[in-house]
């Protein structure tokens, strides 16, 4: 119990550093300097003591302690989401390279979720970035064997077979949704899928592996086909015209695919 309470804290840490990632790399901003969180009402950098993840935002009830600008919520929802995160997986998993890969990949989804949602953006640091951390990963903790298997010799080390698989399953996740997006451009005349989807389901492929990868999209094209249809009713918009933040349901299905992988 201990060990995930720990893991929460450091959940918190890492939501925290998120939200500096959410903010700053869509807009094409350093997330090293400068070093501490600024306000971007007054541009006034934030007292260490201000910016401790959760209880700050808490205790200036959401406004900065300079110009009293409204604070967005998604700080604290990041940071809350992160710590949860991290608490259940060290929680049902125990403090292992099992639950550390799914930290990272739940946190890298959290991260594409709100820059998607946000801005319509998916950042390459975490696709192109989580494409490769996905393989490196899969030397480590071996995805179950498949199709790679096939076409690797026999004396083929387990370890990399698994990264063969990694490998199989972003690549195909790619090359079909660039297909896909040419196909949508070519004959329609406009962009369906942009490039971030595109390199974000291969991350998702070498993270989970070809069979969770498509229960993964699966999940994500089903979410945002039903809300995105439903947001679009209500607020009465042009359906043809309307920008879906697919990465954003796509984060969803990609942690509900790694959650329903583990538990079988």
């Amino acid at each position: 119990m201990i060990e995930a309470v720990v893991a929460g804290l450091f959940g918190m840490l890492v939501g925290s550093f998120l939200n500096v990632c959410i903010y700053r790399l869509p807009r094409d901003l350093s997330v090293i300097s400068p070093a501490r969180s600024y306000c971007p009402g007054c541009e006034r950098m934030i007292r260490w003591y201000d910016n401790v993840p959760v209880l700050s935002y808490l205790l200036l009830r959401g406004r900065c302690r300079g110009c009293r600008e409204k604070i967005p919520a998604r700080y604290l929802l990041v940071e809350m989401l992160c710590s949860a995160m991290f608490f259940v997986v060290v929680f049902k998993f125990g403090l292992n390279l099992y639950a550390g890969k799914w930290m990272m990949f739940s946190a890298m989804n959290i991260g594409l979720f709100f820059t998607d949602w946000e801005e319509r953006i998916l950042p390459d640091e975490f696709t192109k970035g989580g494409f490769v951390a996905g393989l490196v990963w899969a030397y480590f903790m071996a995805l179950p064997m498949g199709f790679t298997m096939l076409f690797l010799p026999v004396q083929t080390p387990p370890p990399w077979i698994s990264v063969a698989e990694a490998a199989f399953a972003g690549l195909l996740a790619y090359g079909a949704f660039w297909s896909l997006g040419w196909a949508y451009e070519r004959f329609r005349g406009r962009e369906g899928l942009g490039m971030g989807d595109v390199k974000m389901v291969a991350m998702m492929g070498s993270f989970l592996g070809l069979m969770s990868m498509l229960e993964g999209i699966m999940i994500g094209s089903v979410l945002g086909s039903v809300l995105g249809l439903i947001f679009i009713k209500w607020k009465g918009e042009d359906g043809s015209r309307f920008e879906i933040p697919f990465g954003s349901f796509l984060a969803v299905g990609g942690l509900a695919a790694a959650w329903i992988e583990a538990l079988r």
